[in-house]
């Protein structure tokens, strides 16, 4: 392969995809691929220690809090996770969610949500949505400050975070501080030249994205506002917004195009591209430079003022 100036980490898992033949997902069976999830949580890096974990499940939304310390009033991050709504859960994002917390002093509730194929939309947002409401309502009794949450995600997290803050606004009596969108996943239609400049060989492929679109829509038109909310032009309104992209992703593209229509709609938005990485870099921290610089940049987004 020519000359891609990928961290050395994430070369190396790149080459061997590459040398393997760059196997589809469409050729995986579901189980399978949400194997191969959990099997890449060895390339998070270890466990760090926290304070508190603990599970709860609330209205039949399961919950996982992590607390860094037993002070009150700490600021609180929901988190949603990644996996191309159909693979991913609290196993595959513990380590990162640790640091987060012990970084950033807040306490982190992730969120377990319904997955596809076995639940289609709109039951991930909903599940989030409701989530949300759920945390909202209950964290000053966990130790936390319901006047400051931030809401985070990477992939199909980011893209639930983003309709969740839009259904917040819309339909709540309150709204996230800041919300923290990990290289989102935000059009369905596949539109951007990242989408086919990056859509191959960095083992996060467009068949891989677009066949977690297809199981999770379903019969949705892919330019549904709920579907590509990329293309949306009702933005405005929405909470402080802080977007990370990566220089290899297919989704590169769609994550700075939102950046520049939020600015348009008057949003203090602001996006920062890593570069030399690939898409679920984030949760690469036991290989990745950047990763571990990207935990760190999202601690200090949640504590700044």
């Amino acid at each position: 392969m020519s000359q891609l100036y990928l961290e050395n980490g994430i070369s190396e898992l790149v080459s061997s995809f590459i040398e393997a033949g760059c196997p589809s997902v469409k050729e995986q069976t579901i189980e399978e691929h949400r194997q191969g999830y959990r099997d890449s949580i060895q390339l998070a890096g270890k466990k760090e220690a926290v304070y508190q974990i603990t599970d709860k499940e609330i209205d039949g939304i399961s919950l996982r809090i992590f607390k860094p310390s037993d002070n009150c009033s700490l600021a609180v991050v929901i988190y949603f996770h990644g996996g191309c709504f159909i693979s991913g859960g609290f196993e595959t994002h513990e380590q990162q969610l640790r640091k987060l917390a012990n970084l950033s002093g807040a306490i982190i509730v992730a969120v377990k949500y319904r997955l596809a194929p076995e639940h289609k939309f709109p039951a991930a947002h909903d599940d989030a949505f409701n989530a949300s409401q759920i945390i909202h309502n209950s964290c000053k009794d966990w130790g936390g400050d319901p006047d400051n949450i931030v809401l985070a995600g990477d992939s199909a997290g980011g893209h639930i975070c983003l309709i969740t803050a839009l259904r917040l606004r819309d339909t709540a009596d309150w709204l996230p501080a800041k919300q923290v969108l990990i290289y989102p996943m935000l059009d369905a239609t596949a539109a951007s030249q990242s989408y086919i400049t990056n859509g191959e060989q960095y083992i996060i492929t467009r068949d891989a994205l677009l066949t977690g679109f297809d199981m999770y829509l379903g019969e949705l038109p892919r330019m549904h506002p709920e579907a590509s909310p990329v293309h949306r032009k009702d933005l405005a309104g929405l909470p402080e917004t802080h977007i990370l992209t990566a220089e290899f992703d297919p989704l590169l593209d769609e994550g700075e195009q939102l950046h520049r229509n939020l600015i348009s709609a008057g949003v203090n938005t602001q996006c920062r591209r890593y570069l030399g990485v690939i898409h679920g870099f984030f949760q690469l921290s036991g290989v990745s430079q950047a990763a571990q610089e990207s935990i760190k940049q999202i601690a200090a987004i949640v504590v700044s003022k």
